[in-house]
């Protein structure tokens, strides 16, 4: 588990690190390859456009950080300017004609804002915390759906060849059936009889077989690779695995849950715009100098001066009261989400959980059903075999069989379902 979580770390900080240009490898997979779940999921966290809008929102979170510490740093501007003048033609105006040279290098700098640009880095630093576990989150979520498409095909997968085992049967059968009607041992009906089960059963092989084409396809949308090629999936075992009492599932969600650690970063930052916006009601206080060149003529006269500005908010029409105001309700409404996602975290885990112990109980019945049903199929066609019982005996025998066969595969894939649910739903990556 440690070497997965680490794969899943890197693979994120891959995200990250890649270009939004959106130039993904295109010819990822080759035609015919065999992928293991770990490939599968290595494609999806390279190839998903969701994890790309992530890391473009991570990035321009980043960025409003650097953006808002630009406020610790001088700020220098350089202008140049050429004037024309020719007013009109009287005595008094005569000698403002000719041409007007400035040129100026200006800086002012922040000297103290009383906690403004500290309290807006804060606000843009939890911003970027929430933006990055909204990352994870969505990493989480892709790899949940590339274990739940990677399973589904290969249930769909052994339902096919559970009904490609079925039409031989039929058609073992009918040949049986019609040796027995050619010497006289069997009615015409046994024939006919054998003969619909066959058609039946090619017709759910068919459908088995669709299945199975659909069952690639939502891989393939899984993990953000439309047009893969052709390729084959590894069987995957089944590991009877036994998770923690609920109290610790709960505990490691309320940790690590992206989508909930998301919703108390936003809390923090709320909590902090009230803390700026109230700084609304304190003076700043600031520096600036400048150095010029101007004149009508070069060489231009060279001048300078520095000094220093005390603003005081007198009266705004009552604009920081509402701005402290707005920011007020932003915190009731980022607290609020914050326990309905803690809530949904509580519904999720307990949920996941009961289902998983469900289905782990169901897993050793299917597996005697089918057990029983095979038993049962094999006592059917000796039975036939023997002129004893009947057509319609092994037809519903192996029937039977089929849905005892089926039922056992999708318990078995409804476990291993399961088992991705509860970790994702503890905040689990992998």
């Amino acid at each position: 588990m440690g070497t997965r979580m680490a794969g899943l770390a890197a693979a994120c900080l891959l995200i990250c690190a890649l270009p939004l240009s959106g130039a993904w490898p295109q010819d990822a997979i080759t035609s015919g390859e065999i992928l293991d779940l770990e490939r599968c999921i290595a494609l999806a966290l390279e190839n998903h456009p969701a994890l790309l809008a992530a890391s473009g929102s991570l990035r321009a979170s980043r960025g409003r950080v650097q953006g808002a510490k630009s406020g610790y740093y001088p700020q220098v501007s350089a202008s140049s300017a050429y004037t024309r003048s020719h007013p009109a033609d009287t005595e008094e105006r005569k000698g403002t004609r000719g041409s007007l040279y400035r040129n100026s290098v200006d800086l002012s700098q922040n000297i103290y804002d009383f906690g403004r640009t500290s309290a807006l880095v804060e606000v843009q630093s939890l911003g970027a915390s929430a933006s990055r576990e909204d990352l994870r989150d969505t990493s989480r979520e892709v790899v949940f759906n590339v274990k739940q498409a990677y399973y589904g095909i290969l249930q769909a997968r052994q339902d096919r060849d559970t009904y490609a085992e079925a039409v031989k049967l039929f058609q073992l059968h009918l040949e049986q059936a019609k040796k027995f009607y050619e010497v006289g041992l069997r009615a015409k009906i046994d024939v006919t009889t054998a003969e619909v089960n066959l058609g039946q059963a090619r017709l759910s092989l068919l459908n088995a077989e669709n299945s199975l084409r659909i069952a690639r396809i939502v891989l393939n949308n899984a993990m953000g690779m439309p047009d893969a090629p052709p390729y084959e999936v590894e069987n995957v075992p089944v590991h009877q695995e036994h998770p923690a009492d609920l109290d610790s599932a709960l505990e490691k969600a309320y940790d690590r849950r992206p989508d909930l650690l998301s919703a108390r970063a936003r809390v923090d930052a709320a909590r902090q715009e009230v803390v700026l916006a109230g700084k609304g009601y304190y003076p700043r206080l600031s520096g600036n100098a400048g150095y010029g060149w101007s004149g009508s003529d070069y060489p231009l006269g060279e001048g300078w001066s520095f000094g220093a500005s005390l603003d005081f908010p007198l009266f705004n029409g009552f604009l920081t009261r509402s701005q402290v105001e707005e920011a007020r309700g932003n915190l009731q409404t980022a607290q609020a989400v914050e326990k309905l996602v803690r809530q949904n975290v509580r519904f999720d885990v307990e949920q996941a959980f009961y289902n998983l112990k469900s289905v782990r109980e169901k897993m050793s019945l299917a597996e005697l059903t089918l057990a029983q049903a095979r038993q049962n199929r094999d006592l059917a066609l000796g039975r036939y075999q023997s002129k004893v019982g009947s057509s319609i005996e092994v037809a519903d025998a192996v029937l039977a069989e089929i849905s005892a066969r089926t039922a056992y595969v999708n318990t078995l894939y409804d476990y291993r379902t399961a088992v991705a649910s509860l970790e994702m739903a503890m905040g689990g990556d992998r």
